[in-house]
């Protein structure tokens, strides 16, 4: 899961991109307005973490440009306006959460799962695919109730094919799932990483298309 962060204050945009990329998601942080425009021109992200005070575009007006053009990515405002009537113009102007500063990062982190299995069409908070379940919260996965140990980055690719599952997504957008702009992507590391992951939870998951990408089939209702 790919998230854009538009954050002005550096002290705690880094800390929220280090507690977002601890949960495994990849995040790109931008200082201000102008940036988050051009960024997310460039589409391919599922979450957006934007704050209002922002230099350049303000934070409500970039919101209202993103719906004005029917962009339905999920929004969650981070800000230090804290009365009802700001809270109220956020989630008008198109906001699907609103956390107000300061924050506990386990809140901000329960937020984002909320609104990613949202946008992914889920309402319930675990995966299940077959015998597998995938639980984001906890970081786990059991194979017919089993515990399977994930890596991190197996974690997330094992994530991105079953929420889309049905789906064949691209080497570049696994990729995309796995590094922000400033992690350098490792050569053949999703070709590695399907491998692990077709050793421990069986050979048939994971379908490879040569030249297309990954492929796990939708299960078949019982």
């Amino acid at each position: 899961m790919r998230i854009l962060l538009v954050e002005d204050d550096s002290l705690l945009g880094d800390g929220v991109r280090a507690g977002l990329a601890q949960e495994g998601y990849a995040v790109d942080w931008v200082r201000d307005g102008r940036a988050a425009q051009t960024a997310l021109a460039s589409g391919g992200y599922d979450l957006l973490v934007l704050d209002l005070g922002l230099p350049g575009v303000p934070g409500l007006e970039l919101l209202d440009a993103l719906r004005r053009a029917h962009n339905n990515l999920p929004v969650l405002i981070l800000t230090a306006r804290d009365s009802v009537a700001d809270r109220v113009k956020g989630l008008d102007s198109g906001a699907d959460d609103y956390l107000v500063k300061p924050f506990d990062l386990e809140e901000l982190t329960a937020r984002v799962r909320v609104l990613l299995r949202r946008g992914a069409g889920r309402a319930a908070p675990v995966i299940r695919h077959g015998d597998i379940v995938l639980d984001p919260a906890s970081h786990a996965v059991t194979l017919k109730d089993k515990p399977v140990e994930l890596s991190p980055r197996e974690f997330a690719v094992l994530r991105e094919l079953l929420e889309n599952a049905g789906q064949v997504l691209s080497r570049a957008r696994l990729e995309q799932s796995l590094y922000g702009w400033d992690r350098e992507v490792e050569s053949n590391a999703v070709e590695v990483h399907v491998h692990y992951l077709r050793r421990k939870l069986g050979s048939g998951l994971i379908k490879t298309l040569r030249g297309i990408g990954y492929l796990v089939e939708r299960p078949t209702r019982k």
